[in-house]
């Protein structure tokens, strides 16, 4: 087997991603986790992976053993739905896509403003950005959630942003890789 370090251009199988140099990996699957390519990169020494299922499960290991400081940076990554990122079309494209498809870019003023309102009372509350899986909530939903959620203590909150990331990562390796497995 051939070890290039060429970026597959089109969505490569699991197969094909366990043999990829690391650095390689690592420019495929950087933005699973929201601008924290420090996962993947640790993932790679889990290789051989059999289905998205074991990548993801070695991309949470990761997570995991990461220092606390580490994952409040991850947590810290995520854009404020519907926030300054959204306004200025400097989300990535998945984020944009997510949202997109959660209707948040469908907001009435009194919308937007609501989600804004909620987005910083969450973030002064916790000291870091209400995190959570859009893929099949409407914006409605996903304003009660973070409502909701601003009744819990800190560390459950950090707990439930990892929680929607691990979700949000295996939405994105899914549709990367395809079927779930």
């Amino acid at each position: 087997m051939s070890t290039t370090t060429a970026i597959p251009t089109a969505p490569a199988g699991v197969e094909a991603l366990s043999g990829l140099p690391q650095a390689a990996f690592v420019a495929r699957l950087g933005d699973i986790f929201e601008h924290s390519p420090w996962v993947p990169e640790r993932a790679w020494a889990a290789r051989r992976f059999e289905s998205i299922a074991a990548l993801h499960a070695a991309m949470l290991a990761a997570v995991d053993q990461a220092a606390e400081a580490e994952q409040l940076a991850q947590i810290c990554a995520h854009p404020e739905l519907a926030g300054r990122e959204a306004a200025a079309g400097t989300l990535t494209s998945a984020s944009t896509g997510e949202q997109r498809g959660a209707g948040l870019d469908q907001c009435s003023a009194a919308e937007l403003q609501r989600l804004r309102s909620l987005n910083a009372a969450y973030r002064a509350r916790f000291g870091f950005p209400f995190v959570i899986a859009v893929k099949g909530l409407s914006r409605y939903q996903i304003m009660d959630a973070i409502e909701a959620r601003l009744e819990g203590d800190r560390a459950t909150e950090f707990r439930a942003c990892l929680a929607q990331i691990a979700r949000i990562a295996r939405f994105r390796l899914d549709a990367l890789l395809g079927p779930a497995t």
